[in-house]
């Protein structure tokens, strides 16, 4: 069975595996060679189905232009661009961008995406600019989430939205290594990384169930959406 990408922890730009903790022997899911590693397989590592809060907020406004950092295979870069967006695609792993665009011709969406290999620990927009920036369930190490809000949140256009969504260090990830707990949060924690400019339409835990190991847990999706006010 193929994982959903939002139903599982995700370290760096993806998620892990499940939620046993390996420390001793585990790839370091913070690093590229363990995703390209992933990824060299035949099988794809996602269902391809796009997160819920995207669906969710995205829905509610105009299609533009997005960014998606972190997009893994490119299930929400596929949606966004099959709703009208022109998207860009961007992952430190190679081997999962070339799935990502290859995912994107299947859908009959590669004119309207773009793909861009950068590690999201040193994001630059570098002049890039877009309506939409999303990033889900990507997690970095010792809380630097709060500091790459604030680099993502430099690539959104005025009046545009950034939209963060992440995996809480709630009750039922005890068993994962304190490294991978501590690359986890909270809505209300990013905000602190957001610079001027920003107001916050939503800052909070949003439950949902999912099935694991054909169990159904209840879980919080860490969810920030912001606006840089300013012309549209």
């Amino acid at each position: 069975m193929h994982t959903h990408a939002d139903d599982t922890p995700r370290t760096h730009d993806h998620s892990t595996d499940d939620a046993t903790d390996h420390a001793a022997t585990e790839p370091d899911f913070f690093e590229v060679a363990s995703w390209d590693d992933r990824y060299d397989g035949d099988d794809s590592v996602w269902s391809g189905n796009p997160n819920p809060q995207l669906v969710t907020e995205a829905s509610k406004l105009k299609p533009g232009s997005a960014l998606d950092v972190g997009c893994g295979e490119g299930g929400d870069v596929i949606w966004l661009a099959q709703q009208g967006w022109h998207v860009t695609g961007a992952d430190f792993s190679a081997k999962g961008l070339a799935r990502a665009a290859q995912h994107a011709k299947e859908a009959g969406v590669d004119d309207r995406t773009d793909w861009w290999q950068v590690d999201a620990r040193e994001f630059d927009a570098a002049g890039r600019s877009y309506d939409l920036v999303t990033s889900h369930f990507l997690h970095l190490p010792d809380g630097r989430m709060v500091d790459a809000v604030g680099r993502f949140a430099s690539a959104v256009n005025p009046g545009g939205h950034l939209l963060v969504v992440g995996h809480s260090p709630a009750a039922h990830f005890t068993q994962l290594s304190e490294s991978k707990r501590r690359a986890m949060f909270v809505a209300e924690e990013l905000v602190a990384g957001l610079p001027d400019g920003f107001e916050v339409i939503v800052a909070e835990q949003r439950p949902r169930s999912v099935v694991r190991d054909g169990k159904t847990i209840d879980i919080d999706d860490s969810t920030l959406l912001a606006r840089r006010t300013g012309a549209e």
